[in-house]
């Protein structure tokens, strides 16, 4: 955890919590980033920092993406699984001047970073925790690219860049989200100057939604060795590459794609009632009775009430339409829409 950060932050009014951070109830926060424009601190997020001469063939050789393609204004969805194919992590990863940044959930990237250490070996390749150095602001909204505008940062255009002012750099993941990586002591008045300029101070329920609505899913340890990647719509979003060669898992990832065995998707989905189901929760369905058809992802407050949640379940099920919470008597699943198609079977 960066400490200094989360003090700063606690001075403005934000309250640490085991899951992130707040500065209201979690539900207008949630009503925040949907009427408006909201930064929002990153701190369910933790940072990897891999340096050195071997550090882009070191990654490129474990992760599922190609990272030989992630060039100096660009950035990836990536993930580590196991050999398998179960992600243990969902990753963004960009290049800075150092070499590459890796951001997971914060409650991962110990074990991340452990494992990752272990295929070190004779390779010219450190790996070093960034989280207390560099913070992560996320920005999302309508008026986002205005909100950096008025703080000085410049918005890359297209989804999947990043735009470097000194030692500034703003990664845009779509229209209206984008995350800005910032040296620590730098951290505090960048944020001072998004809430000056239009962007709500929110926390990370916010982000959460922003990024459940968007179709993008984080591995946290409830989730961790569910999925294989595919599951998550990982090949759709971009973080998978078919033609990169060998990495942990990828004889299972390959086949899952090329011999039309996959069975589970990720949908977007509103719970009803007053108490959270929990990430990691079991989805049912008439068609498999007692047998757990999927599981929740994320799960976040919904504005209007209830929740919203990111939920892998059999495909079969989702057609069918009637998804249960917690057993086969439990709230039922009602279907959103995701900003994305999905392939069809």
């Amino acid at each position: 955890m960066n400490t200094t950060w989360t003090e700063f932050l606690v001075r403005e009014g934000a309250t640490l919590e085991d899951s992130g951070i707040r500065f209201d109830a979690p539900e207008a926060e949630v009503r925040a980033v949907e009427s408006g424009t909201v930064a929002v601190p990153l701190v369910h997020l933790g940072l990897i920092r891999c340096a050195g001469d071997d550090s882009v063939t070191f990654l490129h050789n474990l992760l599922s993406n190609d990272v030989k393609k992630l060039g100096p204004q660009s950035a990836q969805w990536s993930s580590f699984n196991t050999p398998k194919g179960r992600m243990l992590a969902s990753l963004l990863l960009w290049s800075d001047d150092s070499g590459q940044m890796i951001a997971a959930s914060a409650d991962v990237q110990p074990m991340l970073q452990k494992k990752l250490s272990m295929y070190v070996l004779r390779s010219k390749v450190k790996l070093a925790d960034a989280t207390p150095d560099t913070v992560l602001i996320g920005v999302s909204g309508a008026a986002a690219d205005a909100a950096l505008a008025s703080a000085g940062i410049a918005a890359p255009v297209a989804p999947m860049t990043q735009a470097v002012a000194g030692e500034v750099r703003c990664i845009r993941l779509d229209l209206r989200n984008l995350v800005v990586a910032v040296p620590t002591a730098e951290a505090p008045e960048v944020f001072r100057k998004l809430a000056a300029g239009g962007a709500t101070k929110a926390g990370t329920a916010a982000w959460q939604l922003a990024m459940i609505r968007a179709g993008l899913p984080l591995i946290t340890a409830a989730t961790q060795e569910e999925f294989v990647a595919q599951m998550l719509n990982f090949e759709v979003i971009g973080g998978v590459s078919f033609n990169k060669g060998c990495y942990p898992g990828q004889e299972i990832v390959a086949r899952t794609q090329y011999l039309g065995k996959l069975k589970k998707r990720m949908y977007h989905v509103h719970v009803s009632g007053d108490a959270a189901p929990a990430v990691g929760a079991d989805l049912f369905t008439p068609e498999f009775g007692d047998q757990s058809a999927g599981k929740l992802v994320n799960v976040v407050p919904a504005p209007k009430g209830g929740f919203e949640a990111l939920a892998v379940m059999q495909i079969s099920c989702a057609e069918a339409g009637e998804v249960h919470v917690g057993s086969p008597q439990g709230p039922q699943l009602q279907f959103l829409d995701l900003p994305y198609a999905l392939p069809e079977k």
